[in-house]
């Protein structure tokens, strides 16, 4: 699949890139979402040089490097390399002479961590000093967000403070699913980001497949040989160190339980006992907080938690509770299987994506609106969507409705007469405020007039919305 999108990212590396005094990048963010891709592109585009780190012994991961090292500078690998210290003194004086500014990239910075503990202290000495001397580029990446922290993101880390580029890499925006797995139908790709989401390697997957969703599904998860499987597993069992002990919270989640309480009892634990493990998968992006649009997100006891990567959500929604049926299924059982349950998740994922995209088409609309969310409290009226616009003045109220045809201009209008109905949810609000309601559909019917007062948002713009 061609690179596409991390146009601002690209950006900000190449700005540095260009630098004359040398610099520092850190780049971070969960696994499969297009860090190595990203830097393979940058080190193509600047004559850099690349590493991946794995878990072999430092002795090992030395060598490695200097051979990797070797070209851009020759001789560097006909040396052996007691320690790191040495290696990075080398690449100092060898880059100086023969005019090399980088850039050079460590991947996974982690792995090397783990075998070198001594590594973070060592590198801000070479950065503080003899890379700063040779007015090196260089970027230092990885998977592993605690790792991470530890080593350069947190105020006691060794490195932290000196980097001159620093961002966590980001799923990809919907936006630009339709051009890479060539759909056309917006409806089509909002139905695919609920499966797939947003990370690049599971895009490259679905690329190579000429069939249906409901049958890629089958061939890349649902198959005993499918290389999405294990998917989740997986990601969790390459965390450092392995976080495969928070598998029973997503599996939790995916049954249905989102309150603490409900967790806690699923899983059999004490609900004190879990304030650090949800935010461990809180930090790999795997999970979210939510609570009620106007209420404070600290200590609130309506949180409810939710899976936050739409393929992870499928994965332990769909598939989890099914795997010893779905195990020895036929593929049309598996297909009947998606067909009754993938409905509920396209409803998820859509009304996610309205809420997320709010700002951006509001913004379209001339009004400013910092963020929207979902409103609920015990069995009273719900708001799919909630947000003060427009210096406060202004309240956007929505509903977000997927349905599996075309609406008619009937069911338009009595879907915002329910709407009305609802009158305004007791958020603190100023007084005298101009309500707008807003309802998302997959597509509009034809010739439909409304109040001035109602916007009708379909899944194109949703989709093209979508781009940060």
């Amino acid at each position: 699949m061609k690179f596409i999108d991390r146009i601002q990212e690209m950006r900000r590396l190449d700005r540095l890139a260009r630098s004359k005094k040398g610099g520092l990048a850190v780049i971070w963010g969960r696994r499969r979402v297009g860090k190595t891709r990203l830097l393979l592109e940058w080190a193509k585009k600047h004559k850099g040089v690349y590493y991946v780190a794995d878990e072999s012994s430092a002795a090992v991961q030395r060598k490695y490097l200097a051979i990797a090292l070797a070209e851009a500078l020759p001789s560097f690998a006909e040396v052996d390399y007691p320690d790191w210290r040495s290696l990075f003194n080398r690449l100092a004086k060898e880059a100086k002479q023969h005019g090399w500014h980088g850039p050079f990239i460590i991947d996974e910075l982690p792995y090397l961590v783990t075998s070198s503990p001594e590594l973070p202290s060592i590198l801000q000495g070479f950065v503080d000093r003899e890379a700063k001397d040779a007015n090196l580029i260089i970027a230092l990446c990885g998977s592993s967000q605690r790792m991470m922290q530890g080593a350069v993101l947190a105020p006691s880390a060794p490195l932290y403070g000196r980097a001159d580029e620093l961002f966590k890499l980001q799923p990809i925006s919907i936006s630009y699913m339709g051009e890479a797995l060539k759909l056309k139908k917006a409806r089509d790709v909002v139905e695919a980001y609920a499966v797939w989401g947003g990370v690049p390697r599971y895009w490259e997957l679905v690329s190579r497949s000429e069939g249906t969703l409901h049958e890629t599904i089958c061939d890349l998860v649902l198959d005993s040989m499918a290389p999405l499987q294990e998917e989740p597993n997986r990601l969790l069992l390459e965390e450092s160190p392995s976080a495969i002990v928070l598998r029973p919270i997503l599996d939790a989640i995916g049954l249905g339980a989102h309150r603490l309480s409900e967790i806690a009892a699923r899983v059999e634990k004490p609900a004190t006992s879990l304030s650090r493990v949800m935010q461990q998968l809180l930090d790999l992006d795997l999970i979210y907080r939510e609570v009620p649009y106007g209420r404070s997100a600290l200590g609130s006891k309506k949180a409810l938690y939710k899976i936050k990567d739409p393929f992870v959500r499928f994965w332990f929604e769909l598939v989890a509770s099914n795997r010893s049926l779905l195990a020895h299924a036929s593929r049309s059982v598996c297909l009947r299987h998606l067909k009754k349950y993938l409905p509920q998740l396209f409803s998820k994922a859509w009304e996610e994506l309205c809420r997320s995209s709010l700002p951006f088409l509001a913004q379209k609309w001339g009004v400013s609106c910092m963020e929207a969310g979902r409103y609920w409290h015990g069995k009273e009226n719900e708001w799919d969507l909630v947000a003060l616009a427009g210096e406060e003045r202004e309240l956007l109220l929505g509903e977000a409705k997927w349905i599996a045809k075309r609406p008619t201009k009937e069911w338009i209008l009595r879907e915002i007469d329910l709407l009305r109905a609802k009158g305004i949810p007791p958020i603190p609000r100023p007084e005298n405020l101009k309500v707008h309601y807003l309802l998302f559909v997959p597509e509009k019917p034809v010739g439909l007039k409304l109040p001035a007062d109602v916007r009708l948002i379909d899944a194109k713009e949703v989709v093209e919305a979508e781009v940060f």
